[in-house]
């Protein structure tokens, strides 16, 4: 193989690379389709995205469907709200499907409510066909104090203009929740509630639940009605049993005062018995040092004993008197 032909060869190679990189870098396809669709957009405006790391077909496609809506929207509106985070495919679609529905929706509302997290195309497709939430069973109190357990069904609709910054269907819930707990409670008797349930709906559609949401609630419906438990009754109950308790411990602290006070009795007693114990054991030292000093004669001292052993006897016989006494009983 001469140099020539080699060279021929790697020019042919560098260029075939060239033309691969070339379709591969700028999409000609995806513009050969948006010209014969009728979107007017350049190779360079192909080539911009591709640097700005935006990818053109999500540009694209999304144009092509609005331009044959008949939707008045640029590519660099399209490719702004793409690099803000946006879902584009879904904003043209909530687009087309708002202009079909008749429903008046600007471009810079739909990308704002798109870029707030909310489902554009949801929404408006909750404007045309209403939405029901049904909420969890939902216990209330009446004031007889029977439980009445509830379950509703919300219908509601969209509402384009609230939107961004309304609140969703957790808050509906919520209110709707609240809105039944105080019409039951309200109620004198829970068989009230049995008897006539559209009063709950009424009495909850009448209080304009929906202001600072992002829906229109249509009509609230009572699904179920059940008799829970005996609130007020269990709460005697346990009022009955609390009171118990608390007399039981009253009641014991009473008697732990007493055996501390009892305990207390012994402990004087003994102390008493202890000084008599103490004074008795003097006397013979005071009988003593009577003798000595000659205040008591040894006369004085012998009738002293005779007249204690006399006691003394006179007391054994008393004692065993009594014992006769209780035996022969």
């Amino acid at each position: 193989m001469t140099g020539g032909a080699a060279f021929t060869i790697g020019i042919s190679i560098l260029i075939i690379v060239l033309v691969i990189l070339f379709f591969t870098f700028v999409p000609v396809g995806l513009w050969i389709t948006a010209h014969f669709s009728g979107v007017k957009i350049g190779i360079g405006n192909l080539i911009g995205m591709r640097l700005r790391r935006v990818v053109p077909s999500r540009i694209v496609n999304p144009m092509i469907k609005a331009t044959k809506a008949g939707l008045d929207i640029s590519v660099d509106e399209l490719e702004a709200h793409f690099l803000a985070g946006g879902n584009v495919n879904v904003l043209v679609d909530a687009l087309i499907a708002a202009q079909r529905a008749d429903i008046p929706l600007e471009f810079e509302r739909a990308a704002a409510i798109d870029l707030a997290g909310r489902d554009v195309l949801e929404a408006v497709q909750v404007s045309v066909n209403p939405k029901v939430i049904e909420t969890p069973q939902i216990s209330a109190v009446a004031k007889d104090g029977i439980e009445v357990i509830v379950k509703a069904r919300v219908t509601v609709r969209a509402n384009i203009e609230r939107l961004v910054g309304g609140a969703g269907e957790e808050t509906i819930i919520a209110r709707v929740g609240e809105g039944i707990v105080t019409t039951v409670g309200s109620s004198g008797r829970h068989k009230d509630v049995l008897e006539n349930p559209d009063s709950i709906s009424k009495t909850v559609l009448d209080k304009g639940l929906d202001s600072g949401t992002a829906f229109e609630i249509l009509s609230i419906d009572i699904a179920d009605v059940d008799v829970g438990r005996n609130i007020g009754a269990k709460l005697q109950t346990d009022q009955a049993d609390a009171d118990k308790r608390i007399a039981q411990a009253k009641a014991e602290e009473r008697r732990a005062m007493a055996v501390a006070r009892e305990q207390e009795m012994i402990a004087e007693v003994q102390a008493m018995k202890a000084k008599v114990v103490e004074a008795e054991a003097e006397v013979p030292l005071a009988i003593s040092k009577s003798l000595k000093d000659g205040n008591m004669g040894f006369m004085d001292y012998y009738n002293m004993k005779n007249l204690l052993a006399d006691t003394e006897m006179r007391s054994s016989i008393s004692q065993m008197g009594e014992d006769g006494g209780k035996i022969e009983e």
